[in-house]
Parts: structure tokens; sequence; C-alpha cells
């Protein structure tokens, strides 16, 4: 399988993650990046470099006042007297209809949902070749590759229009998606983190050209909490093209499968001929988020049904923390895709 890595996706090292109101440090360290090119590796993916795309099918997707915050904020932040090492809000608005303040301490408030996704001196640019990375994954199945695995870290699909969140700053797997889209696909995106694809549900929530499904664990108790419900179908033109499958805590592969079951019968009936995977693979049981309790064989029996479907596949990379088991996972996944 081809596959598709920046190395510049390292230069994002985030020091700051706030849980439960104890800092720690950032479960979405460069470390993922070594891991799921061990695994990748074992699975026969034979990595090339993105092609630069431009800003152009980034723009897509993110308004261009939210491009402008991240490729500047760093270096303004840095004016502040006595600023910190990374940009973290400290404010929100109450409304997000509210004034848009000209204070770069206002403007990380109003762009960044939350304080897992400091910004500091290389996010964009670790950020832009994640996204680029995405870009040549969906050109290529664009071009007639039946499957892709785009490593792209920092991940994207908690990342709203124009809003950083949950580790993420460019929606990856939305930004691909659009592009086969403009290619004259039909897609789907078919999201397998165990946290539900907030920010892809946002981006294409009135749209009916583009199909958003998540599995993910029941967010009544789990990040992002406000989304990802079953009730959460579309609006307008979108109505009946977004399925969320919220899953109890602890679910394992026996009742994650009887989901995907449904999650599957749902692209069928929309019509897709390309499926956009968001790869988390934080659903598994060693996972540090614990959410839900996917196995390794696990893992390869998901891919292996939704490679049923006999559909062209771009898998990029979401989730799926440091531990012993990660590369076994994406290892385990890759070699269940036919």
């Amino acid at each position: 399988m081809k596959a598709i890595f920046d190395d510049r996706q390292r230069l994002h090292d985030p020091q700051h993650f706030m849980a439960n109101g104890k800092t720690y440090p950032s479960p979405e360290a460069p470390e993922r990046i070594t891991r799921l090119l061990a695994g990748a590796q074992a699975a026969g993916c034979r990595f090339q470099p993105p092609v630069d795309a431009g800003l152009g099918p980034i723009a897509a997707i993110h308004s261009a006042e939210y491009l402008q915050f991240l490729r500047t904020i760093y270096p303004r932040w840095q004016r502040i007297p006595d600023a910190g090492p990374e940009v973290i809000p400290n404010i929100h608005p109450g409304a997000r209809s509210d004034n848009y303040p000209r204070s770069a301490v206002g403007q990380a408030g109003y762009h960044q949902a939350d304080t897992a996704c400091p910004i500091g001196a290389r996010t964009w640019e670790a950020a832009y070749w994640s996204a680029q990375s995405a870009i040549t994954g969906a050109d290529l199945l664009a071009g007639g590759e039946h499957a892709v695995y785009v490593l792209s870290r920092p991940p994207g699909h908690h990342a709203f229009t124009d809003l950083a969140g949950g580790f993420c700053f460019l929606n990856n797997s939305a930004i691909a998606a659009e592009r086969l889209r403009a290619s004259g696909l039909r897609p789907a995106i078919l999201d397998v983190d165990v946290h539900h694809g907030n920010g892809t549900q946002g981006i294409f929530y009135a749209r009916d050209d583009v199909l958003t499904v998540s599995l993910h664990a029941d967010p009544d108790r789990f990040y992002p909490f406000f989304w990802g419900g079953a009730q959460e179908r579309g609006q307008g033109r979108g109505m009946g093209c977004n399925l969320n499958l919220p899953l109890p805590r602890g679910t394992g592969d026996d009742g994650y499968m009887k989901a995907l079951d449904t999650a599957l019968a749902r692209i069928e009936a929309f019509g897709a001929d390309v499926i956009v995977i968001a790869l988390g693979l934080d659903a598994h049981v060693d996972d540090p988020f614990k959410g839900l309790a996917i196995t390794t064989p696990g893992f390869q029996a998901m891919a292996a049904a939704i490679s049923g479907l006999g559909l062209p596949l771009v898998l990029v990379q979401e989730g799926g923390y440091v531990s012993d088991a990660l590369a076994d996972n994406l290892a385990a996944f890759l070699g269940g895709v036919s």
C-alpha cells in the first residue's frame, strides 16, 4: 500500500495538556510518529512525501481568518510581556457571534476550543504538512489507487472551519474528502476514532454531498461532550447525511462490529464511491483514554468489513496514543485492508 508522510510533522511538540484541573505532558507527542511508522512499515507500506498543493485545498475547508490566525499567532503571542512558551487560551466568548477582538489573547480564545491544542513555534508548519499529506493521499486515490495510508499528525477531526480543539488544527479528513469531491467523486467519511469527530460533523452538517459517519464512545461522559449524539442527523440540505453511533464506555469487538454494520449500510445507501477513513486507533483496550475496548485483532476485522464494500479507501490518521500496542494496532488495521 502506498503511504504518505512528511517528517516536518514532528515539529509540533506540545508541552501542555490540562485534564480534570491538572496539567500533564501532552499525549499527542511526536513519539506517536515513530510508533505509527513502525506499524505501517510492518504492514508493508511504502512511504513517499506529499506534494505541496498550496493553501487552496486547505482554504476550501477553513476560513481565511482562521488560517491567518494559525500562521501568525505564535510571533504575536511572543510580543506579550512575560508570555508563556505556547499559545493557550484563558478566555472564551460566550457565543461565537460576539465581538472578534484584535487582541492575541482574545483571538486565541475565539479560535481554540480548549487547552489541548497549544500552539508552539512550529505548530503551523507541522499542521500544514499534515494536511498536505492528506491532500496527496486523496489525489492518489482520485488517480486510481485503491487504498492509501496517510500518516497525518497532528490529527484533525476535532477542528472546525475556524476552531482548533482536541489536539487538532486543520481537519485533514475533511480536507481529503473535499478534495475528492472536487475531483468528481462522492465521498463518505467514516470516523472510527474513540472520540466523536465533532469538527468534521460541523464542517459538513448542512451539506448533502459528503456523508459523515462516526462511531465513538458516548459523549455524555466523554470528550467532546457537546457533540456526538444519535439525534444529530444534519440540518437543511444535510438532514440525514450525518450518522452518529455512540457506544457505551468499554464496548468491545462484538458490540463495535454490530454498530459498524449499521455504518456501512448507511454508506452504501448514500451511494458513496470512495471512503475517507478517519483512522483513530484510540478505541483500543489499552489506549490511555480508556473509552472503548477494541482488541488488536478487532482492528483487522474492522478493516476487513470496511473493505468488503469494495470502495477505494484513503486512511487518514487521527488518534491513537503512545502505548505498547499502537504499532501493532495500525499494522493489524492495514493488514485487514484488501
